[in-house]
């Protein structure tokens, strides 16, 4: 009695309401590869349709991180969008990391948050970009812990069911639930070449200064002073190996493998390059 009384209910349901309490199997993301070998082979890669946040302090293995997973995605001809809040992308490091400019659009935001999360929602809502990567790395702590969730919640739903991955940097964890998948990165040690095998300023700069290209777009332009300011070299240009530790924090699993890298910098093409 039981069971027919259950099948008349819902055959009731059905003919009412349609099929709206049936569970649709769900079918498996694409996932965008990070470049990084010990990551694809445990995570798989960064979801599509979804927010990757990337948190650590500084020289925790971000921007190598970034880089190699533009160098893959420009490597299959993928438009790219990179948000620079600060204004610190290197294009040296970017060409040894591979990264090829021509599948790459370079937005410079002049440390203005504002224009940064405003940008990011032009190029998601615009559509056509495989990787879109925000940068708010070298933004202060106290301004970021001022963005409203609403913009997470926009993102989010802007790149729902399309084959954008948004990668955010951050210091601390920003997105929160919003992220489909969040990575938290250490810094285990650190390897400094020789005193003599450092570059000086102004051989860093003088292939970048030398003729600006106008192939590339910038949506914001910046001026003499900026552009020598964000030319300056830090100190991660100094690095020469770092061990890299990742610990998935989004989503949560029963048992979470440990990840390490290890991103190394060729001082000897560095330097070889053409000037």
């Amino acid at each position: 009695m039981n069971a027919v009384a259950k099948k008349e209910i819902e055959s009731q349901v059905v003919d009412r309401l349609g099929h709206v309490f049936e569970r649709h199997e769900k079918r498996p993301r694409e996932i965008l590869q990070s470049g990084i070998g010990e990551i694809d082979q445990v995570l798989g890669g960064f979801p599509r349709g979804a927010i990757t946040e990337i948190h650590g302090t500084a020289s925790c293995g971000r921007t190598s991180l970034t880089l190699a997973t533009l160098a893959a995605a420009t490597a299959n001809e993928e438009t790219c969008a990179l948000i620079d809040c600060s204004d610190t992308f290197d294009l040296l490091s970017a060409t040894m990391a591979g990264v090829n400019f021509d599948h790459l659009l370079w937005v410079r935001c002049n440390n203005n948050l504002e224009r940064a999360f405003k940008s990011t929602d032009l190029l998601l809502h615009g559509g056509g970009f495989g990787l879109v990567a925000l940068s708010l790395a070298d933004m202060p702590v106290v301004t970021l812990r001022r963005i409203i969730s609403t913009w997470w919640f926009r993102f989010r739903r802007a790149i729902e069911d399309t084959p954008t991955v948004l990668l955010v940097m951050t210091p601390l964890a920003c997105a929160r639930s919003c992220a489909m998948m969040a990575l938290e990165l250490k810094n285990e040690g650190a390897m400094w070449p020789a005193t003599s095998a450092f570059i000086t300023p102004e051989e860093k700069l003088a292939p970048m200064l030398s003729e600006p290209s106008a192939k590339h777009l910038s949506l914001v332009i910046a001026d003499e002073a900026d552009t020598h300011r964000s030319g300056l070299p830090s100190h991660a240009h100094f690095l020469k190996a770092s061990t890299i530790r990742v610990n998935r924090e989004r989503p949560v699993g029963w048992a979470n493998h440990m990840i390490r890298f290890t991103p190394e910098v060729d001082l000897g093409a560095r330097m070889a390059l053409p000037r």
